[in-house]
């Protein structure tokens, strides 16, 4: 009886071993309505392609898609803690911003709080990507373009991945914008995740 017992233990312990080298990896999206699918539907959002993208390619990572729309930098900031905590990440990637250019914050308040998405995504031994936007020129040429370079400044600082415009050929494209001109439609999605694909494919790898 007793070396039944044993038998059924290791093989127990055998499973359990198996079940966890099979766990998927995690990519945590933490991002605003541009990663969220406003407007549209959530399965045709370009984080739902992504996913499907990296289950084509039979790659072992399970996406979370942490996206709220309207969210800011700040709150992506006070969000993070809990969610590296909750999913432990094997890959972040970083889509805010727009919204804190929209409004006109001070760009040395939307650096230091994006340097902090990164910085703390880092100290969870993430690997990050970091998805960087743009706002219009009626903002000012000065403003938009300090404002496009802090991401390109950050990437470079912590040697991370970066999409330089996450609507790079989308968002000049009314064809492909929602009438809000923010917002990318459902048929821009997957030119959307062309432009991720070749960022974040060597953070799976």
């Amino acid at each position: 009886m007793i070396r039944y017992l044993v038998l059924f233990c290791l093989l127990w312990l055998n499973h359990s071993i198996a079940m966890a080298s099979a766990a998927p990896n995690k990519v945590l999206i933490v991002g605003d309505s541009i990663s969220a699918a406003y407007g549209i539907e959530v399965e045709k959002g370009w984080v739902s392609l992504l996913a499907s993208k990296i289950t084509q390619e039979n790659l072992p990572y399970q996406v979370i898609n942490a996206s709220i729309s309207g969210d800011m930098t700040s709150n992506g900031l006070n969000r993070l803690p809990k969610l590296l905590k909750s999913h432990n990440p094997d890959v972040v990637v970083i889509e805010l911003g727009g919204n804190d250019g929209l409004r006109g914050l001070p760009i040395n308040v939307i650096r230091n709080n994006l340097q902090r998405l990164v910085e703390l995504s880092k100290e969870s031994e993430a690997r990050v990507l970091l998805a960087g936007m743009r706002i219009p020129p009626n903002y000012g040429a000065r403003y938009a373009e300090a404002f496009h370079q802090i991401y390109r400044e950050i990437a470079d600082e912590h040697e991370i991945e970066l999409i330089p415009f996450l609507l790079e050929g989308i968002g000049d494209n009314a064809r492909l914008m929602q009438s809000d001109g923010i917002h990318p439609t459902a048929d821009a999605q997957p030119l959307i995740v062309r432009l991720v694909w070749p960022r974040i494919k060597p953070l799976l790898m």
